[in-house]
């Protein structure tokens, strides 16, 4: 968790980026919608201090409670995966199927909402205006966000985490069977937008449970098989959807994949920086989630919708303008300006460190090393979103709660049903 947040999320993404454009080099387009060029240097300045600051706040907090981190990674990585109680065996498996169904029905009724899906249209040949589809597929949604963001895209993958986990413990068909059906629906919801991370994240999912269920090691060579297998599949999803065939566009650094990795993400950052100190006045309470806010009579404002309808109102107006996500630092700027930034670097490494060590801690489970996995890829993904998701995750508690249930089931049915049982006997004797 802390290597992928360290060094895909702010070294890769956002500070080698960060970098380009602070030396000018970068000739990427977003950049050159700025008006004020002074925050190349001071947007480089704060992506430093992010990079010192962000390590030595987890490094404190580890401390105080006594966290040595690579030793305890190393015991959890060999510590052995404990299944199910066999008392509890059949309990949780007909707890674990319906909730399998219902996620399974959440991905068919995302389906169904979205008025025109981008992937069945792609294969269909229909491959004009697949960017104002691939917005429509989001902002379009006719149904109910909260089954297809909880029990369709977050909690699908999650199961089918945990049924590869008992599949590959007990080899039984059942385990098998909702593995392969939780497989191909995960991957469904991942590919339905044509979005090109999700695919990725849950491929390294896949990676990172096998790691943690003590049936994979990784090293060099198979690192690398695995970064070249996805940088072809990154190319032929480039060539498919968005229809880039020249080789300068894939190889160029601020084009293609690259300039999608090391530029496209922290560009708005600097935006953020240059608008929100000239053009816009700070958001302030009006950023925070809307749950806290809501109590006060006060609607949320996000600042990645903000950007892209002050920075590019012509792709809104033409219908595929989303949102321009970047680094955390940017909303928090966006709120409460460099304090903001701070206090945002201070909090968000606080509250990473301490998910981090709660898991290497926990009883090493299916359903906690699926929540683990969980939690590795979709933190990194979060920081490149904003920093109030970090106040209040509608989707991370909802998600927990459910899988919370499942864990009770998997260790602990037996002894609470016992201990209920001994109550109500002891109430009939008393009678």
């Amino acid at each position: 968790m802390i290597s992928i947040i360290y060094y895909y999320s702010f070294l890769i993404s956002s500070y080698i980026g960060g970098l380009l454009i602070a030396l000018g080099i970068d000739d990427y387009y977003m950049i050159k919608r700025m008006d004020h060029e002074e925050y190349r240097i001071i947007g480089f300045v704060l992506l430093t201090i992010l990079m010192i600051l962000f390590p030595l706040t987890q490094l404190v907090v580890g401390r105080l409670f006594g966290f040595n981190a690579q030793l305890e990674f190393e015991r959890y990585l060999h510590e052995p995966v404990r299944t199910s109680v066999d008392k509890n065996k059949r309990i949780f498996q007909l707890a674990f199927t319906a909730l399998a169904a219902i996620s399974v029905l959440a991905v068919a009724y995302t389906l169904l909402k979205t008025h025109s899906v981008p992937i069945f249209e792609l294969l269909k040949g229909n491959t004009e205006d697949l960017a104002k589809m691939r917005i429509d597929a989001s902002r379009g949604f006719s149904g109910n966000v909260y089954i297809r963001n909880i029990f369709a895209i977050a909690l699908t993958p999650i199961l089918s985490i945990i049924a590869y986990v008992y599949a590959i413990q007990t080899r039984e068909l059942i385990w098998k069977t909702l593995f392969f059906t939780l497989f191909i629906f995960s991957v469904l919801i991942s590919t339905y937008d044509l979005a090109k991370s999700p695919i990725f994240f849950y491929v390294i999912m896949l990676i990172l449970t096998r790691v943690f269920s003590n049936s994979l090691k990784l090293n060099w060579k198979k690192i690398s098989g695995y970064l070249i297998a996805g940088t072809v599949l990154l190319v032929v999803m480039y060539i498919a959807i968005q229809g880039v065939t020249e080789v300068e566009s894939f190889l160029a650094y601020n084009t293609g994949p690259i300039g999608r990795i090391i530029l496209a993400q922290i560009s708005p950052f600097f935006l953020h920086l240059d608008t929100f100190s000239h053009s816009l006045s700070l958001l302030e309470a009006k950023g925070l989630p809307s749950f806290i806010i809501g109590f006060f009579d006060i609607e949320q404002v996000r600042s990645a919708r903000m950007m892209m309808e002050n920075v590019f109102p012509e792709n809104v107006d033409k219908g595929t303008g989303g949102v321009l996500n970047t680094i955390f630092l940017a909303e928090a700027f966006a709120m409460y300006g460099y304090f903001g930034v701070i206090a945002a670097i201070i909090y968000v490494a606080a509250i990473i460190q301490i998910i981090y060590m709660l898991f290497l801690r926990l009883r090493k489970t299916p359903v906690v090393i699926a929540l683990f996995v969980y939690f590795t890829i979709n933190i990194p993904r979060t920081l490149v979103g904003g920093v109030s998701d970090f106040l209040f995750n509608p989707i991370w508690i909802m998600t927990t709660v459910v899988l919370a249930g499942l864990y009770i089931l998997e260790q602990y049915f037996t002894v609470i049903w016992s201990f209920l049982m001994s109550k109500v006997k002891k109430k009939r004797v008393k009678a």
